[in-house]
């Protein structure tokens, strides 16, 4: 086979490989953002937090919110539950960095799947 034609073949594999592991990496990202509270599941983002932030700013201790599945539910102390959001939010983020820091420093496809 010609040297460039495998070298783009190659290539052509890493980038198919590197797409799929961003993709996968992505997708657990965002099941990590989930949190349960009060018989609902609420994806965490940063429009819930700055939500939540602000009427802990106008002194509101509690709320309703209607979570992922359209179900109002009630939470009695919206400090702790926005503290509880805040601590996903940065887990599920440092993990996301993290694992993606690690397939952009691989340069093989074996790299990549974790076969070296």
């Amino acid at each position: 086979m010609d040297v460039k034609l495998e070298k783009a073949l190659d290539f052509s594999n890493y980038m198919v490989t590197l797409n799929n592991q961003k993709r996968l990496i992505h997708e657990q990202f965002q099941q990590n953002l989930v949190h349960y509270f009060g018989g609902g599941q609420f994806s965490v983002t940063q429009q819930l937090i700055s939500f939540c932030q602000s009427l802990l700013s106008l002194e509101q201790e509690d709320t309703v919110l209607v979570d992922d599945n359209n179900q109002p539910i009630f939470v009695p102390d919206l400090s702790t539950f926005t503290s509880d959001i805040l601590n996903v939010y940065a887990t599920a983020s440092n993990t996301y960095l993290t694992e993606y820091e690690k397939i952009r420093k691989n340069r093989s496809v074996q790299g990549l799947v974790g076969d070296e």
